[in-house]
């Protein structure tokens, strides 16, 4: 064309977990059984919507045509109503008298509903001056990490989450990176994050938020996990650490209710009044989004009326109970493997196994007893992460479908699964073919056993 019309950030926008579909599409295709343990979404893998949901979302498009039409920019204002009020319940102020200690309040004007968290991700980003930083966690959700780089024209900026530790943020590497990096003007969180499986504890939300503080920073939480936590661990709100520090907190409905075709996701922003820059910033989201028009109509009219229906606790505990005894059968599988590090998922949907340093090679195969399907796999890894070698190894050889952590914009060689899968024979099937398939490729006689490590408090 006469004029390059791409934008400088297109060669940042990435996306493993659904690229990788395309791959095992033609593995498929190829007369392999595909189990798809590569994106989490819980209808995908079976999960049932209670019937009492149903007809909740039934009565409404029923009874009220409105749910048919727009809705205003912001969103429906008794939505947001009773999120602020449920949300300002839970936030409990904690007065030390040392600052980083507090909660934050919110009104339904500090809500903006999104298609999703998806849509959300995207507006943040975007509308962030070009030369402004978001620094995120690594491994990274590569959403956010896509979505910021591409903003800026440049490879994401990360701080270390460290296996080792309990996939513990590495504090110190986030401080020096924001204290010698001037364009960094924001921290992202995701809690409870993907792809480990971690749940932040308090004491950590804090110290982010103090250097948050100390250099005058805002601070993004995707917290669309937030009422997916298990195993003891204890969900710590950003809204209830932030006390006076610019930041927002990303929530949706998802994979809790679960409805992800819903494409419902809101933002709420806390101390918009503390600093004219972010408040600024924020009219930009509520500007951008008055152009788009609305986000979805009915999810909204239906989520107060499920969130507060006496039944949804005792459905979360009950789905909660099933996520903590896959992240528990993860970590006895794994904990059990030579040459990979992996940690208890608390939280979230998925786990996490990291290849010990040094144990992967690009000469490692594993049995492909289809020619066909083989040709094509010694086609795709050439030249790839060595993670991803293993991956469609794994994927051409047992037919399960898992995502390369390197897709995570990560420099830790591994892999991510999902903890979603309802029948319990082959939920345990699936990891003791992958944990067999690791040993075969790793040859593992040649590795001693590394320690590995329970996030178990």
């Amino acid at each position: 064309m006469r004029n390059n019309i791409v934008y400088s950030g297109a060669d940042e926008l990435t996306y493993e977990i659904r690229e990788i579909v395309a791959v095992a599409k033609k593995v498929e295709s190829m007369g392999v059984e595909i189990a798809w343990e590569n994106i989490g979404d819980p209808v995908q893998k079976g999960h049932k919507v209670p019937v009492w949901i149903k007809e909740i979302v039934r009565d409404i498009v029923m009874s009220d045509d409105t749910s048919f039409g727009y809705s205003p920019t912001k969103g429906l204002l008794e939505t947001r109503e009773f999120i602020a009020k449920e949300r300002n319940k839970k936030s409990v102020a904690h007065d030390t008298g040392s600052k980083g200690m507090g909660g934050a309040k919110i009104t339904a004007e500090d809500i903006l509903f999104f298609n999703g968290l998806g849509d959300a991700i995207s507006r943040v980003y975007s509308n962030l001056n070009e030369h402004v930083r978001v620094i995120g966690p690594n491994p990274a959700y590569s959403t956010h990490s896509s979505a910021e780089a591409s903003h800026a024209s440049s490879s994401h900026i990360t701080y270390r989450l460290d296996p080792h530790r309990n996939w513990t943020p590495d504090l110190q590497d986030l401080r020096n990176k924001v204290k010698y990096n001037p364009a960094i003007g924001g921290i992202l969180i995701i809690n409870p994050d993907n792809p480990t499986g971690i749940v932040y504890s308090k004491e950590v939300l804090l110290q982010i938020v103090a250097i948050a503080r100390e250099f005058d920073l805002f601070i993004v939480a995707d917290e669309i996990y937030a009422n997916i936590v298990y195993g003891g661990a204890v969900m710590t709100a950003l809204s209830d650490v932030i006390d006076d520090v610019p930041g927002m907190a990303m929530k949706g409905l998802s994979k809790e209710v679960p409805w992800p075709g819903a494409r419902c996701g809101w933002v709420e922003f806390y101390n918009t009044d503390k600093d004219p820059i972010f408040a600024r910033y924020v009219k930009s989201l509520v500007d951008a989004k008055m152009l788009e028009v609305c986000s979805t109509t009915l999810p909204q009219k239906a989520l107060p009326k499920i969130l507060s229906d006496k039944r949804y606790a005792g459905y979360l505990a009950e789905n909660n109970l099933l996520y903590n005894k896959r992240a528990e059968l993860f970590y006895k599988t794994f904990s059990k493997v030579s040459g990979v590090t992996c940690v208890r998922p608390q939280g979230a949907l998925y786990a996490t196994v990291v290849f010990d340093e040094g144990v992967l090679g690009a000469d490692q195969t594993m049995t492909i007893e289809d020619a066909e399907v083989k040709k094509y796999i010694e086609q795709q890894v050439v030249g790839i992460a060595l993670d991803k070698r293993f991956v469609y190894y794994l994927l051409s050889s047992t037919g399960i479908c898992v995502v390369p952590l390197s897709g995570f914009n990560s420099d830790l060689p591994g892999f991510r699964i999902t903890l979603l899968e309802v029948d319990d024979v082959k939920f345990k099937k699936n990891l003791d073919t992958i944990a067999e398939a690791i040993k075969n490729y790793l040859k593992a006689p040649k590795y001693s056993l590394i320690k590995t490590f329970s996030g178990a408090k």
